[in-house]
C-alpha cells in the first residue's frame, strides 16, 4: 500500500513537470514558426507558393503517419524494459520508412499531377526525406515520451527549429521560392535526429527478434492505420482544394488552415507529448482514467476556446494586419476552420485515451467514417461555394457526424458523456460570451490596431471571468487524479 501511495504522487509530479515543459517548449516553437511564417508571406512568397508547399507538406504528413507501422508507441505503451525489444522497434521502423520514401521518389511526378501542383514533384522528393529522419528518431524519441523527458525534448526542437527556420529564411531570401521550405526541413529534422541521440543515449540499435516483431506489429498496424485515417481527414481537404480549385485559391486556403492549426499545435500538441504516457498509465482503473480525461479535456478545452474565438471573430483585421492585404481573401475562411480546430483538439485527446486503452479497432471505424464521408462533403463543398464552401464541409462533418461517434467510443470505454459535458461547459459559455463582446465592440470601435488590441482585451476579460469558477473542479480533479 505504501509503494503504491508513493508512486502515484511521483507518476503526477513526472506528468505535471513533463507538461509544463512541453506547453512552454510548444508554445516558445509555434511563436517562432509564427512569426517566420509571417516574414515569409509579407516579403518573399506568393499564395501560389505557399499551396505549393501545402500540397508538399501535406503528402509528408500522411506518410509520417505510418511510417514506422505504428511500432514506435510499443516503446512508450509496453510494459518492462524496452531497451529488450527497441533494436526490432528500429529496424521495423528504419525498414518501412525507407520503402515508403522509394514509393514516394517514383511516385512523385504522378501524385503532384493529381494534386494540381505538377511542379511539387522535385519539391516532394527533397521534403520526404524527413520520413527516413523520422524512422531513424522514433526510438530515441519515444524513450523521452516514456521518461517524460519533456526539458531534453525541448532542447532537441530548438536546435531543430533555429536550423530549419535558418535554412528555409535563408534559401527564401535567393528566391528559392517553396523548396526553402523543403530543404529547411531537411535540414531541421537531421538536427533533430542527432539530438534526440545525443538526449537519449544507446537508444539507436538495430536489431532483430522474429517473435517480437510480430507482436509489434499485431499492436503497431492498426495504430498506423488509424493514424493515417487521422492525417487524411485534416489533410484530404488540401487535396480537394488543389485539383478542384486553382493555385491561387489553394494558397489563401493553406494559410488560413495554418491559422486555425495554431490552437491545435500550441495546446493539443503540448498536450499529447503527455497524455498519451499518463492515459496509459490509468487505463487499468476507469474511474481514475474518466477522472483523468476529464481534468485533461476540460485544462486543453479552457485554454482552447479563446484562441479559436479571437481569430475567428477578427477574421479580415488580424489576416490584413499580420500577413498583408493580398492574403485578405484567406479570412472568409478562416471562421470555419477555426471552429474545426476546437473539434479537432477534443477529438485527438479522444483519441489518445481510446488508444491508451486499447480500443484501436473503434478508433479505425471512427477515422474511416470520418474520410469516407467527409470526402464528398468537401467535393461539394468546393464546387458550391470555393474555399468557404470546404471549410463549412468540415465542420458540418466534424460536428454532426464525428463528435458523437467519439462519445459514443469514449462511452464505451469508460468517459461517459456527463464528464465530456462538464469539462467544455463553461469554456463554451465563456467562448459565446467572448464572441459577442468582441463583436459589438468592433462594430463601437472599428478595426484599427489600438481598436482590436481594446476589442481582445474585452473579449478575454469576459470569457476569464465565466472560466473563473471552474478553477476549483479542475484543481480538484487534478488531485483525484494523482
Amino acid at each position: 500500500m505504501r509503494a503504491g501511495a508513493s508512486e502515484a504522487p511521483s507518476l503526477g509530479r513526472k506528468v505535471g513537470s513533463a507538461a509544463r515543459w512541453s506547453l512552454v517548449n510548444t508554445v516558445v516553437m509555434r511563436l517562432g514558426n509564427f512569426v517566420t511564417g509571417i516574414v515569409l508571406a509579407r516579403f518573399f512568397l506568393g499564395p501560389e507558393a505557399w499551396g505549393v508547399y501545402g500540397i508538399a507538406q501535406t503528402v509528408l504528413l500522411v506518410l509520417l503517419s505510418a511510417n514506422e507501422l505504428g511500432v514506435s508507441l510499443a516503446i512508450v505503451r509496453w510494459e518492462g524494459d524496452p531497451r529488450r525489444f527497441a533494436p526490432t522497434v528500429l529496424t521495423l521502423s528504419v525498414a518501412s520508412s525507407c520503402l515508403l520514401y522509394a514509393v514516394l521518389f517514383a511516385a512523385a511526378p504522378s501524385v503532384a499531377r493529381v494534386l494540381g501542383s505538377p511542379e511539387a514533384s522535385g519539391i516532394l522528393r527533397v521534403m520526404c526525406v524527413c520520413v527516413v529522419l523520422d524512422g531513424l528518431s522514433q526510438v530515441p524519441a519515444g524513450f523521452l515520451t516514456r521518461e517524460f523527458a519533456q526539458g531534453r525534448r525541448m532542447a532537441v526542437d530548438a536546435v531543430n527549429f533555429v536550423l530549419s527556420t535558418g535554412v528555409t529564411l535563408l534559401l527564401a531570401v535567393q528566391g528559392w521560392g517553396a523548396m526553402s521550405f523543403a530543404w529547411g526541413s531537411v535540414a531541421g529534422n537531421a538536427a533533430a535526429l542527432l539530438g534526440c541521440c545525443l538526449a537519449a543515449p544507446g537508444t539507436l540499435r538495430f536489431g532483430w527478434d522474429g517473435e517480437q516483431a510480430k507482436a509489434l506489429l499485431r499492436f503497431g498496424l492498426p495504430l498506423a492505420g488509424a493514424s493515417m485515417l487521422a492525417l487524411g481527414v485534416v489533410n484530404v481537404d488540401t487535396m480537394v482544394v488543389g485539383s478542384a480549385l486553382d493555385q491561387l485559391s489553394l494558397g489563401f486556403y493553406v494559410l488560413a488552415f495554418n491559422i486555425s492549426g495554431w490552437p491545435v499545435r500550441i495546446i493539443s500538441e503540448a498536450a499529447r507529448r503527455v497524455s498519451f504516457a499518463g492515459f496509459s498509465r490509468l487505463a487499468d482503473s476507469p474511474g481514475a482514467l474518466a477522472g483523468g480525461f476529464g481534468r485533461a479535456l476540460g485544462v486543453v478545452m479552457t485554454g482552447t476556446v479563446p484562441l479559436c474565438v479571437l481569430p475567428a471573430t477578427l477574421a479580415a483585421p488580424v489576416v490584413g494586419l499580420v500577413y498583408g492585404d493580398r492574403w485578405l481573401p484567406a479570412a472568409a475562411a478562416l471562421p470555419w476552420l477555426m471552429a474545426l480546430g476546437g473539434v479537432r483538439i477534443g477529438c485527438e485527446l479522444a483519441y489518445d485515451c481510446l488508444v491508451a486503452i486499447g480500443r484501436r479497432r473503434s478508433l479505425i471505424g471512427v477515422q474511416g467514417l470520418w474520410l469516407v464521408v467527409l470526402v464528398p462533403a468537401l467535393v461539394i463543398g468546393a464546387d458550391a461555394g470555393g474555399i468557404v464552401g470546404v471549410a463549412q464541409g468540415h465542420v458540418l462533418v466534424a460536428c454532426v457526424m464525428v463528435v458523437p461517434v467519439f462519445l459514443l467510443a469514449l462511452h464505451r470505454g469508460g468517459v461517459g458523456p456527463g464528464t465530456v459535458a462538464r469539462a467544455c461547459a463553461r469554456p463554451f459559455l465563456g467562448g459565446a460570451v467572448m464572441a459577442a463582446v468582441i463583436l459589438g465592440l468592433e462594430r463601437l470601435l472599428g478595426d484599427g490596431v489600438l481598436a482590436l488590441l481594446v476589442t481582445g482585451a474585452a473579449g478575454t476579460l469576459g470569457y476569464v471571468v465565466c472560466v473563473l469558477p471552474s478553477r476549483g473542479l479542475l484543481r480538484g480533479s487534478a488531485r483525484a487524479a494523482g
